[in-house]
């Protein structure tokens, strides 16, 4: 059985590179460059809760989708 709290911290560091990175993303566009790179969907949902409970992001609800974006 595989470690997930290892699974998902290294899904979190790669979620706060991106955002680092690129800037504020919707979940779904998180998602769809993640899973490019092998990530999976619930991981990643899991990671961007980890990171918000850490106080790393914001996680915010427009009309339609919900933003992720880091905390300065």
């Amino acid at each position: 059985m595989e470690n997930m709290w290892a699974k998902i911290g290294e899904t979190a560091g790669a979620i706060y590179n991106l955002l680092k990175e690129k800037g504020d993303m919707s979940l779904s566009k998180l998602e769809n460059s993640l899973r490019k790179k092998g990530y999976n969907s619930n991981i990643i949902k899991m990671a961007v809760g980890w990171l918000a409970r850490e106080d790393n992001v914001e996680v915010l609800k427009d009309d339609r989708k919900w933003i992720i974006k880091l905390k300065k």
